[in-house]
């Protein structure tokens, strides 16, 4: 009798610019920090508790600037900040919508009543995060339950596959 391997459910995917992102932010809060306790302290004027008030600045600048971090699996999307982690179903959702603007967004809503939010350039720059999603939205399609934002999904779509194409054209030599 032949003996099967187990199957191992796959890594889930992981936004790949998140980490230089959160060094970024890491850096940007420890050199504020850095930088008003010296000027504090060559001014003279340095005390206990503006060292706690630079250091509390510093914590909330770290905070503004690290991005959350979004991963995703089969059947399933999240996004991590600070505070919470948010999970949907992408084969289970309802609604997509896209927010343009300043902040441009995407609110996904799956059929538990679970939403979240997500910048869409993170999707256009991680094309495994991007293929999870559509795969989900097709499944989706399929069961009925998204009566809301299948344009979106194509719009954005046409949008990373043209910017894909762009950059392997540039990378090629032939743009």
């Amino acid at each position: 009798m032949a003996r099967s391997t187990p199957v191992t459910p796959a890594a889930p995917e992981r936004d790949r610019r998140w980490p230089g992102s959160a060094r970024f932010a890491i850096g940007c809060g420890l050199l504020f920090c850095a930088m008003s306790l010296l000027v504090d302290w060559d001014a003279g004027t340095l005390t206990p508790l503006r060292a706690l008030l630079w250091s509390g600045l510093s914590v909330a600048l770290f905070a503004v600037l690290l991005p959350p971090q979004v991963s995703s699996g089969p059947g399933w999307l999240a996004v991590q900040t600070l505070s919470r982690r948010v999970v949907i179903r992408t084969d289970a959702l309802t609604a997509v919508r896209q927010y343009e603007g300043v902040s441009a967004h995407l609110v996904l809503q799956d059929a538990d009543g679970r939403h979240l939010e997500l910048d869409p350039r993170t999707l256009a720059a991680n094309p495994l995060l991007w293929h999870e999603l559509d795969t989900g939205v097709r499944r989706s399609l399929e069961h009925g339950t998204l009566r809301d934002g299948a344009e979106v999904i194509d719009r954005l779509g046409h949008r990373i596959d043209d910017e894909t194409a762009r950059a392997v054209l540039r990378e090629s030599g032939l743009s």
